[in-house]
C-alpha cells in the first residue's frame, strides 16, 4: 500500500480534506439549524424535537462501534476504509434531503417522520464518516504529518461550517421565497450535490499505507479488551463525551439567543462566519504548537482559555433595557448589551481552542498506535468508532439537554419570551458550555503519551513493519 513513513503531498492533504467539507455540510446542518428547523419550521415541539435527537444520537452511537469492527476486517483493492467513501456517499446525500424535507402529516406524524429521517441519516452519516477519520490514521504514521493532515483537514471542515452557519438561511429565503421549508430543502439539496463531488475526490487522491502486522488475527474480543485497556484512549473518550455535550448546546442554542434574546435574528449568521474564520484562522497554529509544547498541554490551555472567554459572553448583559419593535410587531423589551464584546469573546474563545480540535484527532491516531504499540495488535478503525462512539453520545446529550431546558423554561416558538426562558437560553450558549470545556483540562492531565512516546512509538513499530516487508 505504500510507505508510512512518506511525507504526504499537497494535493493528498487537499484531497482528503474535503471530505470533511461535505460531513460539516450535514453535521452543521443538523446541530446547527435541525432543532430549530424542527421547532420553528416544522412545527414539532421543543421536548419532541430534543428527545428525537437524543434517540437517534443513542441509535448512532450503538452503530459506531459495528462500521469500525466492519471496516478494520474489510479487505478491498481500495483498502480498508476507502471504499466506504465511495459507495457510502449517494446514500449520505438522499436522507440528508429527506431529513429536511417536511410532508404534511398530523402531530405524531411528523414526530415519526422526523425520527425515522434523522435515524437512517445518522446512520448514513457514520458509515462514511467513521471510515473517512480512520482513513487519516493510516496515511501516514508521523505524529506530527497525521497534526498537519488534520489541520488541512478542519480547516475544509470549517470552510464547510463556515458557508452552512453564514449562508444556509440566506440560501434557505432565496430558495423558499417565504416558504421556509422548501427554502431548507432546496438548500440541503445543493449542500448534497457538493459533498458527493468532494467524496469522491477525497476516494480519489488518498491512499492507505499504514497496515495492521501481518501476523495479526481476527479477534474481536482481544480488540476489545485492549481498547479499554488503554488509559490514554479513554481519557480522550471522556473529553470527546465532554467537549461534544457543549458544541450540541451551543450550536444548537444560538439561533434562539439571537432570535429572543438579542432580537437580532439575522445576526446569527453574521456571528457564526465570524467565529468560524476565527477558527480557521487559528487552526495553522496547531502543530507549530504542538511541536513547541505537546499535544497534551495544548489541549489544555485551549479548553481553558476557550471556557473562560465563553462564560464571559453571559456577562455582558446589562440591567437597563430598552424597548423596541420585534416579533410579529410587538412591543418588547430587550436587554440593553454589548455586542461588540459578545463578538470579540466569542472570537477569542474559538481561536483558542481552535488548535484542540485537529490534536484530538491526532491523539486518537496516537491512542491507536500506542495499542499496537503495547499488544501487537492494530484496529485503528475499531479506535475511531468508539471515539466518534463517545463524541456522538455526547452531541445526542447535548441537543437533547438543550431541548429539555428549553422546555422546562417555559420556551414557546415564535411569540415573546418570558425571563426564565431567556435565562435558560443564555446559559446554554455561555455558561453550562464554557464550565464543561474547561472540565476537558482536568481529565487531559492524566494522558501520558508525550512527544518523547510517540517519536518511540514510532522507531519501534517502523522497525517491526520493515521487517515484515
Amino acid at each position: 500500500m505504500g510507505n508510512a513513513n512518506v511525507k504526504l503531498s499537497f494535493k493528498e492533504k487537499v484531497g482528503y480534506s474535503l471530505g470533511d467539507t461535505a460531513s460539516h455540510f450535514v453535521w452543521d446542518m443538523v446541530g446547527f439549524w435541525l432543532l430549530f428547523f424542527y421547532t420553528d419550521v416544522y412545527g414539532i415541539s421543543a421536548a419532541a424535537a430534543g428527545t428525537i435527537m437524543l434517540v437517534a444520537r443513542f441509535w448512532d452511537m450503538a452503530i459506531d462501534p459495528v462500521i469500525g469492527i466492519v471496516s478494520d476486517r474489510t479487505n478491498t483493492r481500495w483498502g480498508k476504509f476507502r471504499p466506504y467513501i465511495l459507495f457510502g456517499a449517494i446514500p449520505y446525500a438522499v436522507l440528508a434531503i429527506l431529513t429536511f424535507t417536511t410532508p404534511n402529516f398530523g402531530e405524531v406524524g411528523k414526530i415519526i417522520y422526523a425520527g425515522a429521517t434523522y435515524v437512517l441519516l445518522m446512520t448514513a452519516y457514520a458509515a462514511i464518516n467513521l471510515p473517512y477519520s480512520a482513513l487519516g490514521a493510516v496515511m501516514t504514521d508521523d505524529t506530527y504529518e497525521r497534526a498537519g493532515l488534520n489541520t488541512y483537514r478542519f480547516i475544509a471542515g470549517f470552510s464547510g461550517q463556515f458557508i452552512v452557519t453564514g449562508l444556509a438561511l440566506t440560501l434557505a429565503e432565496f430558495f423558499g421565497h417565504g416558504n421556509k421549508a422548501q427554502g431548507f430543502q432546496y438548500t440541503v439539496l445543493m449542500f448534497a450535490v457538493l459533498s458527493l463531488i468532494f467524496f469522491f475526490i477525497t476516494f480519489q487522491t488518498t491512499k492507505e499505507r499504514v497496515q495492521p502486522p501481518k501476523e495479526q488475527k481476527n479477534s474481536l474480543k482481544e480488540d476489545l479488551k485492549n481498547l479499554f485497556a488503554n488509559k490514554a484512549w479513554r481519557i480522550l473518550a471522556i473529553v470527546g463525551i465532554i467537549s461534544f455535550i457543549m458544541f450540541a448546546m451551543q450550536n444548537a442554542a444560538i439561533a434562539y439567543y439571537f432570535k429572543y434574546y438579542l432580537g437580532r435574528e439575522n445576526n446569527v449568521q453574521l456571528f457564526n462566519v465570524i467565529g468560524t474564520v476565527a477558527l480557521i484562522v487559528a487552526l495553522p497554529l496547531s502543530k507549530p504548537l504542538a511541536k513547541k509544547f505537546g499535544n497534551k498541554n495544548v489541549f489544555i490551555g485551549s479548553s481553558l482559555i476557550s471556557g473562560l472567554f465563553f462564560i464571559l459572553i453571559y456577562l455582558m448583559s446589562a440591567v437597563n433595557k430598552t424597548t423596541v419593535l420585534n416579533l410579529n410587531f410587538v412591543v418588547i423589551t430587550l436587554p440593553n448589551v454589548n455586542l461588540t464584546l459578545i463578538y470579540v469573546f466569542n472570537i477569542i474563545a474559538k481561536m483558542a481552542y481552535a488548535p484542540a480540535v485537529p490534536l484530538l484527532w491526532t491523539m486518537i491516531a496516537d491512542s491507536a498506535d500506542y495499542g499496537e504499540w503495547k499488544t501487537g495488535r492494530r484496529a485503528t478503525g475499531l479506535y475511531f468508532s468508539a471515539a466518534v462512539f463517545a463524541q456522538k453520545a455526547g452531541w445526542g446529550i447535548g441537543a437533547a439537554i438543550a431541548g429539555w431546558i428549553l422546555a422546562f423554561s417555559s420556551f414557546v416558538p415564535n411569540v415573546v419570551q418570558n425571563e426564565t426562558a431567556i435565562t435558560g437560553i443564555k446559559l446554554l450558549v455561555s455558561v453550562i458550555p464554557g464550565i464543561l470545556y474547561m472540565s476537558c483540562a482536568i481529565f487531559m492531565i492524566f494522558y501520558k503519551i508525550d512527544s518523547k512516546t510517540t517519536d518511540l512509538m514510532k522507531k519501534d513499530l517502523d522497525a517491526k513493519r520493515a521487517l515484515e516487508q
